[in-house]
């Protein structure tokens, strides 16, 4: 019941005790979340974390923002808000995870034109999920509600995590050589990235979000294109104990042409195989639908590969069987070599 204190807010158009019943309900999710460092409950001014820096000598923080994009349009037209919150969680994980560090907390920002409790308890459970899956602690957040700036049964998402790395096992592709590996794990589909596109092809070729997926059996359009983003971490942290891995890329908007040299000393390219590794169907209908080509697709899309590892060629097998020990897919995709072009840093072989 609407206090006589939160009256006029309320008239406004803010649900005081909305927001409260949220924080309530959500603490639990909260709770699941925590790791031996959390020091701080949600509902203070600021979280509190105290990092383990044992075995480090010179301790560095890593941070990473983002957010979903307009892929959180199709989870409106879908009512479908549970697992957004991975995907928001999985972009700025996978982004601090390139450089070796270990996630340690993650907060969220929801915003909304009117809290609806429900939706917003289903969002945030899992940004939840998506830090237990990345071993890091959901640590506070904050819920906006705005009347007039947002449509009515819409919100928006950002995030944020910081994590942490000891300086001598910052990984920034200074190492890598010619005749290095490049190993791709795969992606779940469209991650994160290209949804204004996706959702421009969509609406032409007249299939609706309820129809079933073509190429794929007992799965409608909605549930492919709205497949969580998957986090890396568990399985690369294990690799990166034993295994010599020299650079790393996540493969997010710009795909591979854009992502693949920030990794790269000047002086190499990334030679990449096209067709080694298996292209999930929906970027085939993509290619079909939108008349693309398959360079405009590597330029825009992850096409199958989410995130790309460099490590010396004797260590490929033994790092792709670890690597589907957890049951994530992995390729030899390609390698490095001297670099021919001063234009380009990765070159296709079609």
């Amino acid at each position: 019941m609407t206090t006589e204190r939160s009256q006029a807010y309320t008239l406004a158009g803010v649900d005081i005790e909305a927001g409260n019943a949220l924080i309530s309900r959500i603490k639990t999710l909260v709770h699941g979340t925590h790791t031996r460092g959390v020091l701080s409950d949600i509902g203070g001014f600021g979280g509190l974390f105290r990092p383990d820096l044992n075995g480090m000598d010179e301790p560095v923080l890593v941070s990473s923002t983002d957010g979903v994009g307009t892929k959180l349009k199709l989870a409106f037209a879908c009512h479908k808000h549970d697992t957004v919150g991975i995907d928001l969680v999985a972009m700025s994980v996978n982004d601090i995870l390139v450089q070796g560090a270990t996630p340690l907390f993650f907060l969220d920002y929801f915003a909304t034109g009117e809290l609806d409790v429900e939706v917003a308890h289903t969002v945030i459970s899992g940004v939840a999920e998506g830090c237990r899956q990345a071993g890091c602690a959901l640590l506070g957040g904050e819920t906006a509600e705005m009347p007039d700036m947002y449509a009515p049964g819409e919100y928006d998402l950002a995030g944020f995590c910081v994590g942490i790395v000891d300086n001598a096992k910052i990984i920034d592709g200074s190492t890598i050589r010619m005749g290095d590996a490049l190993v791709g794990i795969g992606s779940s589909g469209l991650h994160s990235n290209g949804y204004s596109l996706v959702r421009k092809i969509l609406v032409d070729s007249h299939l609706q979000l309820s129809d079933p997926f073509p190429g794929e059996e007992g799965v409608s359009v909605g549930e492919v294109l709205l497949r969580p983003t998957i986090i890396y971490v568990e399985a690369v942290r294990q690799l990166l104990r034993d295994i010599n891995i020299k650079g790393m890329a996540h493969i997010t908007g710009g795909g591979f042409y854009d992502n693949i040299p920030r990794m790269l000393p000047a002086q190499v390219e990334a030679r990449i195989n096209f067709g080694s590794w298996t292209v999930p169907p929906v970027f085939s209908w993509l290619k079909e639908s939108g008349k693309l080509s398959w360079p405009e697709m590597l330029q825009i899309f992850n096409v199958g590969i989410g995130y790309i590892l460099v490590l010396p060629p004797q260590q490929t097998e033994e790092a792709i069987s670890r690597i589907r020990a957890f049951k994530l897919d992995a390729w030899h995709i390609g390698d490095i070599a001297q670099r021919t072009s001063d234009a380009e840093q990765v070159v296709v072989n079609f």
